[in-house]
């Protein structure tokens, strides 16, 4: 049902999807009406404070007019590694900031939230870019956030259900990734690394799989995000693992422009 938006206040078929993070941002617009995405961008820049970050944004909003336009709906994903996952059993709402300062650095300050995983039965507890959430909000009104990992771990779960051998899928961006594993359609893992060589990034994969007790020669390793056969991440992962495969979004979707492949920009089309 088409909505009201405060910014133009008249109706609209278009949806808005938009993932941020400290190095860059991606966007995609749905119309609803003939179930087509119109316009997918990248853009990259030089990692930056959240600060900064909102200057960044502001200039997308400013500069491109695909996006100074009214939306049936927005919804924003926050890519940052200021989360963790919590068993809904061992949950408390009151405890937000004790479960986050063990692997993150946070203020006082910082605004702190989750987003509940009921396929697995968890909750994901983060900071957002709430400067960004803040500004998106004058904007546009209300708008539905997560956090990235919730967004992939909710879909690679629904992928996964049904499977009854083991599985480590690894997310590629520019300066970081993230791994997936599953056993039994379970999820077994989830984390993030940064890195800055092929050297850095085959050192972590490789450990993981050592600490989950996963055989290089056997493991099933699926790529999303934007890299192909040639690319040095997929080229050194191959010299060391026997199985490395693609994934696919299973797009609905058809598209204005088609996507680099059918495993990029994952977590924002699958937010629609």
């Amino acid at each position: 049902m088409a909505i009201t938006n405060n910014t133009h206040n008249i109706l609209t078929n278009l949806e808005l999807s938009i993932q941020l993070s400290l190095s860059g941002l991606s966007f995609c617009i749905l119309n609803t009406d003939t179930n087509t995405i119109i316009d997918l961008q990248n853009v990259n820049f030089t990692k930056k404070t959240p600060l900064d970050l909102l200057d960044a944004v502001k200039h997308q909003f400013n500069s491109n007019p695909k996006l100074d336009q009214a939306f049936n709906k927005v919804t924003v994903i926050h890519e940052n590694e200021w989360s963790t996952l919590v068993p809904k059993p061992l949950f408390d709402e009151e405890n937000l900031a004790d479960y986050l300062k063990f692997n993150t650095k946070i203020l006082k300050t910082d605004f702190i939230t989750f987003d509940d995983i009921k396929q697995n039965d968890s909750v994901n507890v983060y900071v957002p870019f709430t400067n960004i959430n803040n500004y998106l909000f004058d904007k546009f009104g209300s708008f539905t956030y997560k956090h990235f990992s919730t967004v992939l771990i909710e879909q690679l779960l629904t992928l996964e259900k049904n499977n009854n051998t083991s599985k480590v899928y690894v997310n590629v961006n520019t300066e970081s990734f993230e791994v997936v594993a599953f056993n039994s359609g379970k999820l077994a893992l989830y984390n993030t690394y940064n890195y800055q060589t092929k050297e850095d990034f085959i050192y972590y994969l490789l450990f993981t799989l050592e600490q989950l007790q996963l055989n290089p020669e056997t493991i099933e390793l699926v790529f999303l995000g934007n890299l192909d056969k040639e690319h040095p991440i997929y080229k050194i992962a191959y010299k060391y693992v026997r199985h490395v495969n693609f994934g696919n979004r299973f797009d609905t979707f058809a598209f204005a422009e088609k996507p680099t492949n059918n495993y990029s920009n994952f977590t924002l089309l699958k937010s629609l």
